[in-house]
């Protein structure tokens, strides 16, 4: 005859835990080996930060470039990523886009292959962390201020006042735009008197009036006055090293040009935002309130 102690026991076993979600941390995807190399790292970083895994996943493209790059460990996107995990059991997903604002990919992609997946797996749950930027967090305009001081240096002032633009790829939703125009503006305000002016630029954009929001281009921002004389500092909204905002990515190319064209032109660019030590705590916020959302 089994006691009530044993039949207590039994049902403790039998009652399930709450499943612990796979967390994902997910940039837009990139060719570039270093790009996932430091995405690979940031993972590890929030992992540390939150005390259990944190996975790299690319959005798209990333998987093409070959595991011989990356010390051997194959880079993954997003949608392979969950669908074998999905196949292997798990259902619960936390996804920490490494996404300045809410972008088109976060807005309608992701929400569009998750009815997709459902199909299949309709207990599937994925849960969607907010992007860095959030209304009333001016801590990436702090992140942004300590990259561009780190470069108010004598050597490269020469007495003069200094310019910063602060430049960002360029999005085809209004709404991206909309932040690099308001981190532009915490950034003017916390830089004060010690810089001339600051500016929001976007190295490129979609042709057409209907993405004039982009502008101005940061080739044709160099190129007009105050900007094409003296001290410019190019803070970059930028996060990884991909093709833009490598050693020899687009925007060292952009500074480039304008210097040649504009000899009185100095310029230079300020650190990636990946860099910086305290974009590991706005991420770690951005998990536990979409953790908190369960």
């Amino acid at each position: 005859m089994t006691g009530k102690g044993g039949a207590a026991r039994r049902r403790k076993k039998m009652t399930r835990q709450p499943e612990r979600p796979c967390v994902l941390l997910m940039d837009n995807g990139s060719l570039r080996p270093a790009a996932i190399r430091k995405l690979c790292s940031l993972a590890a970083a929030l992992g540390r930060r939150l005390g259990r895994k944190v996975e790299p996943v690319s959005l798209l493209h990333s998987s093409a470039v070959p595991a011989s790059k990356l010390n051997g460990r194959k880079a993954e996107i997003l949608e392979p990523a969950i669908l074998s995990r999905a196949k292997a059991g798990v259902r619960e997903f936390v996804i920490v886009p490494l996404f300045f604002g809410r972008s088109r990919a976060l807005t309608e992609y992701i929400p569009e292959r998750l009815a997709e997946w459902n199909k299949t797996y309709p207990d599937l749950r994925v849960r969607l962390a907010a992007p860095l930027a959030a209304v009333g967090d001016d801590r990436l305009a702090r992140l942004l201020e300590a990259q561009v001081r780190a470069k108010l240096t004598p050597a490269f002032l020469r007495g003069e006042k200094v310019q910063v633009a602060v430049v960002d790829h360029g999005s085809p939703a209004k709404a991206v735009t909309q932040v690099r125009n308001r981190l532009a503006a915490q950034l003017r305000r916390r830089l004060g008197r010690s810089v001339a002016r600051v500016a929001a630029s976007s190295m490129e954009r979609r042709p057409g009036a209907a993405y004039a929001f982009n502008e101005p281009l940061l080739e044709n921002l160099l190129a007009t006055r105050p900007w094409n004389s003296g001290p410019v500092i190019v803070a970059q909204l930028f996060l990884l090293p991909g093709r833009h905002a490598g050693p020899a990515g687009d925007i060292a190319a952009i500074c480039r040009r304008a210097r040649e064209k504009n000899p009185r032109l100095r310029t230079v660019r300020t650190k990636l935002l990946g860099d910086h030590s305290g974009l590991i705590e706005i991420l770690a916020d951005r998990y536990h309130a979409a953790e908190r959302a369960r």
